[in-house]
This record gives C-alpha cells, structure tokens and sequence, in this order.
C-alpha cells in the first residue's frame, strides 16, 4: 500500500484462481476507461448490529459472540452486508469485489478485482477477491502434463546490465522503511543495499527478476546520511537517503 499512486492506474499484481486478473485500488473511474483516475471501493459496510444470531440477508444462524472488545465489529466475514452497486456508481465494486472494465493491459475489457482500501488507504473488506469468485475456480495445483513440451534451460551471458537502470525511493526522509521501487524489472535480479557513509553494508535485499519493489526495515537505523546502491552487472545506482530516528 505504501505504493499506491492516486494519479495512475494502479498496476496488475496477479490472478485469482478463476482467472481474472487482480489491480491494486485505483483504475479508470468509467468502466470504458473515462473518467479520470478514481479508488475503487467496497461495496460491503458494517453492519448495525450488537449480536450475532442473523446472516447478512436476514435469516437465522447459529448464534456467535455477541459484539464485545473481545470479538468487535468486522472480526466476522458475516459482520459485512452487501449494498448492490448501480451504472450510477461505477466505482464500487460488485459483490465478489469487482467489475467488468478498461485496464491498459486489457483495452477491450475484461471482469477484473481489485485490492480495495479505504479513504485513509487502509485495506478494506473483502480486500482482494469477495466471498464468491466471479468465474469458476479450478485445480489450482498441476499434477502432471502429459502434452509434449520444451525445456527451457537458461545460459550464463557475460554481461547481464541493465543499461535503463531506473531506481525510485521513498519515502526520503524517512524514520520507519524505505522502498527501492525499480521498474521493469523483467530481466535480471538486482540487488539492493543499504550502506553507512563509511562503507558497511547495513542490509542486503534482492530485488527478484519479475518483482518491481523491496523495502528497508531501518527502525533500528541510527539518524543519518545512508546510501542505497542498486546494482544488476555492471548497472549500478547509487541514492543519498536521510534517516530520521
């Protein structure tokens, strides 16, 4: 969350197991892909309700633990309710949390979820898929193929460089983490370092080939000046952080 960008579409970060694709909360306000840049949002709110004998729809249950500090309201799935979304609001997401729209990967349309946060950017529930999927959920889990296919066996070069080598990092200042966010990430592993001004290495992350983001956990970094060097071959980046602790 800590990536969020209210101005963009925010990027695909997976599939759920029907074979939709997942975003992250914010996407074109319209369905056809006008609008502007809007957060989607959760159809489902809390309910008004002090115990719990009742499903959402109404009928009885077997009866849980009444609301109390010990199990509050939203500790449940069954604590939610459902208001249907309307053509008027096409921001709010269906009950399965989401909608058929526009994306820049899918131009022409596809039936997409959406990691949904509050205003505040907390998540929100159902957070990613809703109680139901959308499409049919098959085997998650190949246990064999049995068509003929080619293996592909990867070959060391002499210089794996990426030579666009672009690196964001925020925030700076900062007093709780930093994130080293490098973008098209699709070909080589990058390492990530933080190092003193006097040259220790202070951690170490690596930034997988696929993966776009890693962070710094520097609670218990002193207050100071730090660099964070990326590096993929013969590429390498180096920023001046600020510490704040």
């Amino acid at each position: 969350l800590y990536v969020i960008d209210t101005t963009k579409h925010s990027p695909l970060i997976g599939y759920a197991y029907d074979g939709f694709p997942i975003y992250g909360a914010y996407a074109y306000k319209n369905v056809n892909g006008t609008g502007g840049i809007a957060r989607m949002k959760s159809s489902y709110s809390l309910r008004n309700i002090t115990t719990r004998m009742t499903s959402p729809a109404g009928t009885a249950v077997s009866s849980g633990p009444n609301v109390s500090t010990t199990y509050p309201l939203g500790y449940f799935r069954e604590d939610y309710q459902y208001t249907a979304t309307s053509a008027a609001t096409p921001d709010f997401l269906d009950e399965h949390n989401g909608r058929f729209c526009v994306t820049p990967e899918y131009p022409n349309g596809i039936y997409c979820y959406f990691s949904t946060v509050d205003a505040n950017w907390n998540s929100a529930y159902p957070y990613v898929v809703g109680p139901t999927f959308y499409g049919v959920v098959n085997g998650a889990k190949v246990a064999s193929v049995t068509e003929s296919v080619s293996t592909y066996t990867t070959t060391a070069t002499a210089d794996v460089s990426d030579k666009n080598l672009e690196v964001t990092i925020f925030p700076n200042p900062t007093n709780e983490f930093l994130a080293i966010q490098a973008p098209n990430a699709e070909s080589f592993d990058r390492k990530v370092e933080l190092i003193s001004l006097d040259g220790k290495v202070l951690q170490t992350k690596t930034l997988y080939q696929g993966s776009s983001i890693c962070y710094f956990d520097i609670r218990t970094v002193y207050a100071g000046v730090y660099l964070v060097k990326v590096s993929a071959g013969q590429s390498v980046k180096t920023t001046k952080v600020v510490i704040n602790n």
